[in-house]
C-alpha cells in the first residue's frame, strides 16, 4: 500500500527554509517587497490550489507554522529516542523523513498525528501572541462563567484553538481530501486525531483578586498546555495503534482483526506493518541501529539485545565532566564542583554489509 508522498511532509521542508529567518533571509525580504509572499508560496513544491491561496493570504500563518517545525519534529524524536527508528529527521531530503512515510505504518500514522497537532499548537499559539492579522484571543470567551470553586470572570487572552484546528483542517487535509484512496482515509484520519489532541489538553487558568489574596474574585483563561502532553497522550496512541482495512465501498475502514476494537476518532490507525528498521534499507529509508546507544542493563526497547537485533555491541569507555558536592549557599546559590565521570558506553555493531541494502 505505498503511495507518493503527501501532506504536509512533503512541503514543510522547504517552507522553513522560506519561513523561518534563522535559516533563510526570504521572510525578512518578504516584509520589504510588496507582493513577494506570492512568489514565495508559488515556489512552495506539492501544494494544491487552495493550499497556494491560504499560503498568499496568510504569510505570518505560514511563518507560524514553519517555526513550529522544530518543537514538533523534537517531540517525536523524545518519543521515539528509546526505539529502532528514533524519527530522526534526513539531510538534504525535503520529504524530512525520506522515504519511511511511504508506508502506511504506525509509524507513518503518528508522523501525521503529531505534524496535525504541531500545526493546530504553532498557529494557536502565534495568534495569543499577537502574530497573525487574522486571529487574536479567543472571542468566545467573555463575560462570566461557573465551575466547581464558584463564578468567576473571562479575562487575560484564552487561547483560541478553535482558530488553529480550522486553518490546520483547512490547510493540511486540502491535498488528502482531493485523494480518494486509501492513504488518503488514513492520513485525514490521523491528521484529526493530532489536531483532537490539542484541545484535549485546554486547561483553565485562574488569577485571584481581593484583599490579602482572599479569592474573593477571580478572573479566568483557557490556555494550552505544554505539548508534550499532547506528544506523551499520542504516543500512548501509538502504541494502541489499530491495523485497518478498507470497507468494501472504500468509504471507510473496518478492523483488519475481528478481535480488535473498532477505532474511534481519537485513535491512530495504519494498514501496513512496519519493517524491523534494523539495518540500511533504501527502499524502507530505514537508517538501521549502527552505532546507536543502547543500555546494556535494560529489558526494555532500547536494551543493547532489542536495539541492536541481536547483532552485538561495542563498548567504549568515556569520562565526562559533571557537576558534584553541591551545596546550597544562603542566601540563595547553588555551587557545585566540577568532577570527572568514567562510565561504559554501549553502541550497536554495524551488520557485516554495511551499504544500502535492498530485498532480493
Amino acid at each position: 500500500m505505498n503511495s507518493p508522498l503527501r501532506g504536509i511532509w512533503l512541503w514543510l521542508p522547504l517552507l522553513l527554509t522560506w519561513l523561518t529567518p534563522e535559516v533563510s533571509s526570504s521572510w525578512w525580504y518578504m516584509g520589504a517587497t510588496g507582493g513577494s509572499s506570492r512568489v514565495m508560496c508559488d515556489n512552495v513544491p506539492g501544494l494544491v490550489s487552495s493550499q497556494r491561496q491560504l499560503c498568499h493570504r496568510h504569510p505570518d500563518v505560514m511563518r507560524a507554522i514553519g517555526l513550529g517545525v522544530t518543537e514538533w519534529t523534537s517531540e517525536c524524536q523524545y518519543q521515539f529516542r528509546q526505539h529502532r527508528w528514533n524519527c530522526n529527521t534526513l539531510d538534504r531530503d525535503h520529504s524530512l523523513f525520506g522515504r519511511v512515510l511511504l508506508r502506511s505504518s504506525r509509524e507513518s500514522a503518528f508522523v501525521y498525528a503529531i505534524s496535525s497537532a504541531g500545526v493546530v499548537f504553532a498557529i494557536t499559539r502565534a495568534c495569543s501572541q499577537g502574530e497573525v492579522k487574522s486571529c487574536s484571543c479567543d472571542p468566545k470567551k467573555m463575560g462570566s462563567g461557573k465551575d466547581s470553586k464558584g463564578v468567576f470572570d473571562w479575562g487575560g487572552c484564552s487561547d483560541n484553538i478553535d482558530y488553529g484546528i480550522k486553518f490546520a483542517r483547512a490547510f493540511v487535509d486540502a491535498k488528502e481530501r482531493k485523494g480518494k484512496d486509501a492513504r488518503a482515509l488514513m492520513n485525514l484520519h490521523n491528521n484529526r486525531a493530532g489536531r483532537k489532541s490539542v484541545k484535549r489538553f485546554l486547561k483553565q487558568e485562574c488569577k485571584c483578586h481581593g484583599v490579602s489574596g482572599s479569592c474573593s474574585l477571580r478572573t479566568c483563561w483557557l490556555a494550552m498546555a505544554d505539548f508534550r502532553k499532547t506528544g506523551d497522550y499520542l504516543w500512548r496512541k501509538y502504541n494502541g495503534a489499530i491495523q485497518v482495512v478498507m470497507n468494501q465501498d472504500g468509504t471507510g475502514f473496518t478492523v483488519a482483526n475481528e478481535r480488535f476494537k473498532k477505532p474511534t476518532k481519537n485513535d491512530l490507525v495504519y494498514f501496513e506493518n512496519s519493517p524491523d528498521y534494523c539495518i540500511r534499507d533504501r527502499e524502507t529509508g530505514s537508517l538501521g541501529t549502527a552505532g546507536r546507544v543502547c543500555n546494556l542493563t535494560s529489558r526494555g526497547m532500547d536494551s543493547c539485545e532489542v536495539m541492536c537485533c541481536g547483532r552485538g555491541y561495542d563498548t567504549s569507555h568515556v569520562t565526562r565532566m559533571i557537576k558534584c558536592g553541591c551545596k546550597f549557599h544562603w542566601c540563595c546559590a547553588v555551587r557545585c564542583q566540577d568532577c570527572l565521570e568514567a562510565l561504559d558506553v554501549h553502541t550497536c555493531k554495524a551488520p557485516k554489509n554495511a551499504d544500502w541494502t535492498s530485498p532480493t
